[in-house]
């Protein structure tokens, strides 16, 4: 967006934008996968949103953007490009490879801006908590893209868990699984430690991040990882069982290897359990193309895909009672963000939560290496 701004600093501790009535202008640093499908679409669609800036040097993908967006839009090759005219600018959006989140974020931060940060915010909980700390110590709004608080089924399942319809929850089964029998290279699946690369990570921050969310603190955590395809460098088929601070067993399946994909929820309660399978549309959508608009049906799935609810019943028999799934909303995250800035509205995900996530993690990768379970 051109034109003089009238926003100002954020107000010490506050970690909001005010004086300003205008569109607040997002840099978005990073163009792949994550930033082309999931953050550019998202933030375009936000009211009180409007992308200004991409960084990327790669040709096709300034193209990419330019043919979306518009002319409107701005790009540099280079973060460091941004710092000098940060008063043009009123939040940064990291989407970049995962061992570049740290000291981009540091620096977002340490030139005034608020910051969104893809998941995993870090490669370790203690860099988490740093970077929490330094948006205290600036006022500043850090945030955590875990978009998959919004999916359908985990918004159905939160509703459920919510209304007691399931009773006590006992076991929480949740997976993520693909059938990728060949590895696709690139930083996610490298090696290379500093990369922070591998499902555990990659896949494991979202399912681990929803069911903290859902049954609270983690008390122990045991792992299996294992690299299974040839030619693989990573984890790539692993799984997590976290014991939680009110009894609730939650065990969780992040793999690339799974010929026949299993539920992607499995929920056992005292009084009944609930069975879905199949993904979210969303990521689907975005991909191809589609972008969330105002008054128009989104994230919203056939009833044919809709879970079942019961006790003693097989959900594959038609067992149970369907139970309508709840429309997709990964548009309220950003939505969140624009609020907190301007209104002083809670930060949808936070760096703190993200570090307890990583807390797992972390004791997944040490569980796994050493075998035994880890207590936190």
């Amino acid at each position: 967006m051109s034109g003089p701004t009238t926003s100002t600093a954020p107000e010490p501790g506050s970690g909001t934008v005010s004086g300003t009535s205008s569109p607040l202008r997002v840099a978005l640093v990073g163009y792949g996968l994550a930033g082309s499908v999931f953050h550019a679409p998202l933030i375009a669609a936000t009211e009180g949103l409007t992308l200004d800036t991409v960084v990327t040097s790669n040709p096709e993908r300034q193209e990419q953007a330019r043919a979306e967006f518009g002319d409107a839009v701005r790009f540099v090759a280079s973060p460091d490009d941004l710092w000098a005219r940060a008063d043009e600018l009123d939040l940064i959006v990291i989407a970049s490879p995962n061992k570049t989140h740290v000291p981009i974020a540091t620096a977002a931060l340490k030139a005034g801006l608020p910051v969104v940060v893809d998941k995993p915010i870090a490669g370790t909980a203690a860099e988490a908590r740093e970077l929490a700390a330094l948006a205290d110590e600036r006022g500043l709004l850090l945030s955590v893209f875990q978009n998959r608080r919004w999916d359908n089924d985990f918004l159905t399942l939160q509703k459920l868990v919510a209304d007691g319809e399931l009773g006590d929850v006992w076991r929480f089964e949740s997976r993520f699984e693909r059938w990728r029998p060949q590895p696709k290279g690139g930083w996610r699946e490298s090696g290379d430690p500093t990369e922070i690369g591998g499902l555990l990570y990659d896949l494991g921050s979202h399912v681990v991040d929803q069911a903290l969310v859902l049954f609270g603190p983690a008390t122990s955590v045991y792992a299996e990882a294992d690299i299974r395809r040839p030619g693989a460098e990573t984890d790539d088929d692993t799984f997590i069982a976290i014991t939680h601070e009110n009894g609730v067993r939650s065990h969780l399946y992040v793999s690339a290897t799974t010929a026949q994909l299993g539920p992607r929820f499995r929920v056992l309660g005292s009084r009944a359990g609930y069975v879905k399978y199949g993904l979210d549309p969303q990521e689907a959508a975005l991909r191809d193309g589609s972008r969330p608009a105002s008054g128009e049906e989104w994230g919203v799935e056939p009833e044919s895909m809709w879970g079942r609810v019961g006790s003693g019943e097989s959900p594959l028999t038609g067992g149970g009672r369907p139970e309508p799934t709840l429309p997709g909303a990964y548009p309220a995250y950003y939505a969140g963000v624009a609020a907190a800035l301007r209104d002083g509205a809670p930060n949808p995900v936070t760096a703190y939560e993200a570090a307890a996530a990583l807390d797992v993690l972390e004791a997944a990768r040490r569980s796994a290496h050493e075998g035994g379970a880890v207590s936190l």
